[in-house]
């Protein structure tokens, strides 16, 4: 966990209208993510790789998966992530249902 993923997820955590529908109240789900964050390892990221991600925002991610040593980076957002400039051999990018199915 780095300070930018951090701050994305409380911004998206505290959006009203994504949770409307949700089951969970909003305390449950702040004890949820505060249940996530306890289990994070935070990561510094010393230098700044700019992978050049379609998305300039998405750049943050990469950094922190190589400043961490991840093998994986898992999300739904595969169409931005597997279109960097800079690679790196080592980090895969994929969906949550093929990472599950890998480990």
């Amino acid at each position: 966990m780095g300070n930018a993923l951090f701050n994305e997820y409380e911004d998206v955590f505290g959006r009203y209208n994504l949770f409307k529908n949700c089951k969970l109240s909003r305390g449950e789900r702040d004890e949820l993510l505060d249940i996530f964050f306890a289990c994070c390892e935070w990561t510094r990221v010393y230098y700044l790789w700019r992978p050049n991600l379609p998305d300039e925002a998405d750049n943050h991610l990469v950094e922190l998966a190589v400043a961490g040593g991840a093998d994986f980076i898992v999300t739904r957002n595969l169409r931005h992530l597997r279109n960097m400039e800079l690679y790196f051999p080592q980090l895969r990018i994929a969906s949550p249902e093929t990472f599950l199915k890998e480990i």
